[in-house]
């Protein structure tokens, strides 16, 4: 049976809760809920499982704060003997526009501190990351103010939609593979 290890990036505490840079959490918070099953506190962070079409599926938020995701993600990869193939990480992306979603097979950091620590743990760049555009609407040398800055009004709007639709990708990333997933749900935001 396949095991899949998909890891939302985000950092422990109400502070971060619902800022930009925690969608990885709030993505796997709404699967959760969506499949009726709560996250336990673990080593290295908070995990729930469930299945579907006959696969598995553990969720994994980090709690060792965004930059040092990787030992987290390593660890359990390891622990749980999941292949580099089947995991999937979850991020924000400045480089997008607000709600654009882009699954990819492997790639650089892109400059987020997240990926480049799981980069760096793993010594590996070829794994799948689902990207969530939260767009770059900063001025300069606000980046961190920003992605740890909370959604605005018009952004909040779409978000119900958004990590419903998230939810999705991330179960046909199990069940319908990597390029199928990625034709269905690539791209921007539909208003």
């Amino acid at each position: 049976m396949k095991k899949f290890l998909i890891v939302g990036l985000g950092n422990i505490g109400a502070d971060y809760e619902n800022t930009r840079h925690n969608i990885g959490f709030k993505i796997l918070d709404e699967l959760a809920a969506s499949e009726s099953v709560s996250f336990q506190t673990e080593k290295l962070g908070d995990l729930a499982s469930f299945r579907f079409k006959g696969k598995t599926f553990l969720l994994l938020k980090p709690s060792t704060y965004m930059n040092l995701s990787g030992k987290s993600v390593k660890y359990w990869l390891d622990k749980e003997k999941i292949k580099l193939e089947n995991l999937l990480v979850i991020s924000d992306d400045l480089n997008l526009d607000f709600g654009t979603f882009r699954l990819k097979a492997k790639g650089s950091a892109g400059g987020h501190n997240g990926l480049k620590d799981i980069n760096e743990k793993l010594n590996n760049q070829s794994y799948a990351r689902f990207r969530f555009g939260v767009s770059a609407n900063f001025s300069k040398g606000k980046q961190s103010n920003y992605v740890l800055g909370e959604w605005i009004k018009e952004e909040k709007r779409y978000l119900p939609e958004l990590l419903l639709k998230g939810s999705n990708l991330v179960k046909s990333f199990g069940t319908s593979g990597l390029g199928n997933t990625m034709n269905q749900f690539n791209g921007p935001l539909e208003l």
